[in-house]
């Protein structure tokens, strides 16, 4: 599974746990309902800003890590 696909459905199970809409997520994060759905599908690349701002709302945060060889 694609980077975007992982994280499009880490968002989607996350906010469907707090039981939160696409469009009250949209609003809260400050972002576009129609970004927000692309997000969620995997259709678009969304930028850091709008992953920040995304994870805040969720309660979760973006990390980085070296991959083990």
């Amino acid at each position: 599974m694609a980077a975007i696909q992982k994280i499009a459905l880490l968002i989607q199970q996350r906010r469907d746990q707090m039981r939160i809409t696409q469009k009250q997520l949209a609003d809260m994060a400050d972002i576009g309902i129609n970004t927000l759905y692309k997000i969620e599908t995997g259709q678009a690349n969304p930028t850091l800003e709008s992953l920040q701002k995304i994870t805040d709302v969720l309660g979760m945060e973006i990390t980085l890590q070296v991959k083990k060889v």
